[in-house]
């Protein structure tokens, strides 16, 4: 389900847009209050993540392509949202336009959101590499790896669901707005019709099978990465500390402490999957669906799924103390080139 199915009857058409329902209003205002957040979060994210000396290991640069994807989703969302809402409020039935939307932007947005949930999980793989073998872990074969995944990881997601676009019509139906008009001493209603445009796919049963599979894969794995990365990282430098320590605690201690210290590994992908899972639940949601019958609910599920792409600077530059500490060199060395200017 998106924004357009959410919308449709919602925004009444040849309405100004003061004058629409508390829900378009309040969705328009969301919108724009991730809008600037996430900007917020990209820039600050990227500003940490340009650093030449983290980019000496693969994990910075997958989270530097981490921060152009935010910017690339929050930038997509708003255009979605307000492209949706002006063809509702002003009825245009354009087939390019309509095309561009169906086709372009709601797939390019799927691709992004896939795309950040897969960079996750690529920190996470190379945090497991780097614990394991400490010292003799390869820094620069690491960033040759990280850069061909990067631009790979996004034409493989895009050729995983291009049947999505492929199979998309432009389904025109006719609807009656009915308005009540005096004359002299009776009233009378009359209707005057509305022509709309709406995005319709048809999948076989067996493409509907792989498309479930697809969703499937691309939300369930990144989620068990990062998940099986955070218990590696746990229960492997606990027992590298047990046996250094020669055993003056109990293994079990070593594990608590760990999991105190790292706290933020095992709640960080539980986050974001509980922020994910309603977008996962409507996406599987069977039979017709009609969201003008709860379309506050739909909508929030709607915009929380776009969350964990505004928290890459809360989940990775925060909690690191060598994030934190770049972020905070790069804002001093700006502040020092602009009073020199």
């Amino acid at each position: 389900m998106t924004i357009n199915d959410i919308l449709n009857n919602q925004i009444k058409s040849d309405i100004p847009f003061y004058k629409q329902s508390s829900l378009v209003q309040a969705a328009a205002g969301i919108t724009m209050i991730m809008c600037i957040c996430g900007f917020i979060n990209g820039v600050l994210s990227l500003i940490t993540f340009q650093d030449k000396n983290l980019r000496k290991v693969g994990c910075a640069i997958y989270l530097l392509g981490c921060s152009i994807n935010s910017l690339v989703i929050i930038t997509i969302f708003t255009i979605k949202f307000w492209l949706v809402t002006l063809i509702q409020l002003y009825s245009i039935t354009s087939s390019s336009i309509l095309r561009f939307d169906c086709v372009f932007i709601g797939p390019i947005l799927k691709i992004c959101l896939y795309f950040d949930g897969w960079l996750n999980a690529c920190v996470a793989i190379e945090r497991i590499f780097n614990v394991s073998k400490g010292v003799n872990f390869d820094k620069t074969k690491s960033i040759y790896i990280a850069r061909p995944i990067i631009i790979l990881l996004p034409i493989i997601i895009t050729l995983s669901i291009i049947h999505q676009p492929i199979q998309h019509h432009l389904h025109k139906y006719t609807t009656y707005k009915y308005t009540l008009k005096y004359n002299n001493s009776t009233s009378e209603y009359q209707s005057e019709p509305e022509h709309r445009v709406i995005c319709v796919a048809r999948y076989s049963s067996s493409l509907q099978i792989f498309d479930t599979f697809i969703l499937f894969f691309h939300f369930i794995v990144p989620f068990l990465v990062n998940l099986f990365s955070a218990c590696f990282i746990i229960f492997n430098t606990a027992r590298q500390r047990f046996v250094a320590k020669n055993q003056k605690e109990t293994f079990k201690q070593y594990i608590l402490k760990q999991l105190h210290e790292h706290k933020q590994l095992i709640i960080s992908p539980i986050i974001l999957l509980l922020l994910a899972l309603p977008r996962l639940i409507i996406s599987l949601l069977s039979g017709c669906v009609d969201p003008s019958i709860n379309p506050w609910l739909y909508l929030s599920a709607y915009f929380i799924s776009f969350v964990p792409s505004m928290l890459l600077f809360a989940i990775f530059v925060l909690p690191s103390e060598l994030y934190t500490t770049t972020f905070k060199q790069t804002i001093r060395k700006w502040r020092q080139r602009m009073r020199r200017q």
